[in-house]
C-alpha cells in the first residue's frame, strides 16, 4: 500500500491529448472506484468487527459471516483496497500503479487463501459458503 501511494504515475506513451479526450471516464473510473472501495470497506468493517484481528487467523469467538457485504464477496476488506487502487490506476493511466496493483492481488489473493484455510478448520461451512461466493471480485473471483 505504502509503494502505491508513494510511487509516481509513469506512461511514457500517455500524452496530453490522451489525457484531455479521456479526462471523463477517467474521473468516473476515480469515483466509482473510490465509492466501491469505502462501501466494500465500511460494511465489511462493520460486519465482522467483533472478530477482526490484525493477524489473519481467526479469533477463538468468530462467527462465520455470510451476509451483507460478505454474500457478495468472501474478502471485501482486500477488495475495497483493490478497487481503490483500481480507480487510482485508470485515473492516472499510470503503468507504474497497474504493476504495484498486479502485485497487490496476487498477495491478497494468496493471503486469502491462506486464511481460508484456517477458516475451514474452524467453520466445516466454510468449504460451502466459499463455493458459492466468490473471493475478491464479485461475480467473476
Amino acid at each position: 500500500m505504502v509503494a502505491f501511494l508513494l510511487a509516481p504515475p509513469w506512461n511514457p506513451w500517455l500524452t496530453e491529448h490522451v489525457l484531455g479526450v479521456t479526462e471523463v471516464p477517467r474521473l468516473t473510473a476515480l469515483i466509482l472506484g473510490m465509492l466501491l472501495a469505502f462501501w466494500l470497506g465500511a460494511c465489511g468493517l462493520l460486519h465482522i468487527r467483533r472478530y477482526l484481528t490484525p493477524l489473519p487467523y481467526p479469533v477463538d469467538h468468530s462467527r462465520l459471516v455470510t451476509t451483507g457485504v460478505y454474500g457478495l464477496v468472501r474478502h471485501p476488506l482486500y477488495s475495497s483496497q483493490l478497487f481503490a487502487a483500481l480507480g487510482w490506476t485508470l485515473f492516472n493511466l499510470s503503468l507504474s500503479h497497474l504493476g504495484i496493483l498486479v502485485l497487490g492481488f496476487l498477495f491478497f489473493d494468496y493471503k486469502a487463501r491462506k486464511e481460508e484455510g484456517w477458516l475451514t478448520q474452524r467453520h466445516p461451512e466454510y468449504a460451502s459458503y466459499a463455493g458459492r461466493v466468490r473471493k475478491l471480485i464479485p461475480w467473476i473471483y
